[in-house]
C-alpha cells in the first residue's frame, strides 16, 4: 500500500517534510514539483507561522487561507502528528522507515531528546538521508539560536549591508536566508541521494542556513581578508556601474508613485544614454562618478517627464538596462512570466481555486508542476495511515484519542 506515485524525475522518492514556515518547506516543495511523494507532518498544537501569514484568500486572514503557506507546500500530502505523544513518536518512526528523506528545521538537540534525531533513526533505516536545517548548525556556541532568516541575515552580516550609508541598516526585505538556503539543501539533498544509490549509504546533512548565505558575500569576505575595505551600505549605488539608481517617472491615474531602475555598465551605454540627456558622452566611468550627483538629477528630470514604460522601451530598445517598478497586477502579466508559465492556478476544496507560482527549473524531457494545493489541516491522516501504515479505523481512532493526531 502507498500514496499515488508521482511523475517526473524524482518519482519514487518519498520524503517526510518536519520542517516549517519558508526555508524547509521549500525544499519540499521542489522535489513534489519532480515526482517525489512528500508528506508534510504539522504539529497539531502549534501552528506553523507560514499559515497566519498573508496574502490571504479574500483578504481573510485564517490557517487555511494563507498564500505563502500555500505556495511552499504545494504538491505536498498533510499529516497532524503530535510528537511529544508516544503513539505519534511510533508513527513518526515507522514513517522514517518507509521514507527516503526525513527534512526538519527544529532546534538543536529537540528530536535527540525524543530519541527521533538520525542517530537513532538510522538504527531503523541504515540507508536514511536526513537533513537537518536551523540557523546555525546542530554544534557551536550558538547552535541553540532559533529565529527566522531575517536574523539568519544579522548573523551572516547581509542585514548590514542593505541601506543608505548615512542612516541604520534597513536590511533586506523579508526573512533574507529563507530564500538562497533552501537552494543549498536542494543541491545536498540530490548529491546524497546520488550517494546513497552509488554506494547504499545513508547521509545526515547538517545545514547552516546563516552559514549557506554568507556564501553569497564571497567575493566581499575573500576581499577583505586580503586586506581589502570591508563591504560597506550604499543605498544604490553600485561600484562598477554609473549612473545606477532608481529614479521618478509621470504617476499614471490611480498609482501613487511610478519609478523606473537604470543601470550604465559600459561607456557605449553610456554614450546613448548621453544622447538623450544632452549630456557628455566621452566621460570616462571615473568622470562620471565624480559627477554622479550631477548625472542623477539630470536623469531624474528626464525620466520624471515621462512614463516608466516609456523610460523602459526606449532605454531597453537602446541597449540599455532599466525596468519599470511592478506591481502585483504588472507581475501578473509580465510577458516573461506568462511565458514561463509562473503562475499556476489549482483547483481548490476550500477556496475553489489557488495560484501558487511554478517550477523554477524547467526541464524539457521532464516539466513539472504540483500535483495538488497544499494540504488543509491534517486533510490526509486517514490515507496516510491506511496506505502508508496499513492502520484499521480502530487504530486510527485509537491514535486520535491518545492526542497523536489532533
Amino acid at each position: 500500500m502507498t500514496l499515488p506515485q508521482g511523475t517526473g524525475p524524482l518519482a519514487g522518492v518519498k520524503i517526510l517534510d518536519l520542517s516549517w514556515i519558508v526555508a524547509g518547506p521549500t525544499v519540499g516543495r521542489a522535489m513534489a514539483d519532480y515526482g517525489a511523494t512528500v508528506i508534510r507532518v504539522e504539529s497539531p498544537t502549534r501552528v506553523d507561522t507560514a499559515r497566519v501569514v498573508g496574502p490571504f484568500h479574500r483578504d481573510e486572514p485564517g490557517v487555511e487561507n494563507s498564500g505563502l503557506y500555500g505556495n511552499v507546500n504545494a504538491g505536498k500530502w498533510g499529516l497532524t502528528l503530535d510528537l511529544r505523544v508516544s503513539g505519534g513518536q511510533d508513527i513518526f518512526r515507522r514513517l522514517a522507515v518507509w521514507s527516503d528523506i526525513v527534512c526538519e528545521s527544529f532546534t538543536a538537540g529537540v528530536l535527540a531528546r525524543w530519541q527521533l534525531d538520525y542517530q537513532h533513526l538510522r538504527e531503523l533505516k541504515p540507508d536514511l538521508i536526513m537533513l537537518s536545517s536551523t540557523l546555525l548548525g546542530q554544534n557551536g556556541p550558538y547552535n541553540q539560536v532559533s529565529g527566522f532568516g531575517s536574523q539568519g541575515a544579522g548573523m551572516a552580516g547581509i542585514q548590514d549591508l542593505a541601506g543608505w550609508p548615512d542612516r541604520a541598516p534597513a536590511g533586506p526585505f523579508g526573512p533574507y536566508t529563507d530564500y538562497p538556503a533552501p537552494r543549498f539543501a536542494l543541491t545536498a539533498l540530490l548529491a546524497a541521494l546520488d550517494h546513497r544509490n552509488r554506494t547504499g549509504e545513508g547521509v545526515f546533512i547538517d545545514q547552516a542556513q546563516a552559514e549557506g548565505s554568507m556564501q553569497l558575500l564571497a567575493p566581499a569576505l575573500i576581499d577583505y581578508k586580503n586586506g581589502g575595505p570591508a563591504l560597506q551600505r550604499r543605498g544604490n549605488d553600485d561600484p562598477q556601474m554609473c549612473p545606477h539608481g532608481v529614479y521618478p517617472c509621470l504617476v499614471p491615474d490611480g498609482r501613487d508613485e511610478s519609478w523606473v531602475a537604470i543601470a550604465v555598465a559600459t561607456d557605449e551605454q553610456w554614450r546613448t544614454l548621453a544622447e538623450l540627456l544632452a549630456a557628455d558622452g566621452s566621460m570616462s566611468f571615473d568622470q562620471r562618478r565624480q559627477a554622479q550627483s550631477e548625472i542623477d538629477a539630470a536623469l531624474s528630470q528626464w525620466t520624471s517627464s515621462r512614463s516608466a514604460a516609456e523610460v523602459e522601451d526606449s532605454l531597453q530598445s537602446a541597449g540599455i538596462s532599466a525596468h519599470r517598478l511592478a506591481t502585483t497586477e504588472d507581475a501578473a502579466n509580465d510577458p516573461q512570466l506568462v511565458h514561463r508559465n509562473h503562475f499556476l492556478r489549482l483547483a481548490h476544496s476550500l477556496h475553489g481555486e489557488t495560484v501558487v507560482e511554478g517550477p523554477r527549473y524547467i526541464l524539457s524531457d521532464t516539466p513539472a508542476e504540483p500535483a495538488r494545493p497544499a494540504p488543509q489541516y491534517g486533510e490526509h491522516n486517514e490515507l496516510i495511515l491506511q496506505e502508508v501504515l496499513g492502520l484499521s479505523e480502530r487504530e486510527i481512532g485509537e491514535l486520535a484519542a491518545s492526542g497523536a493526531l489532533s
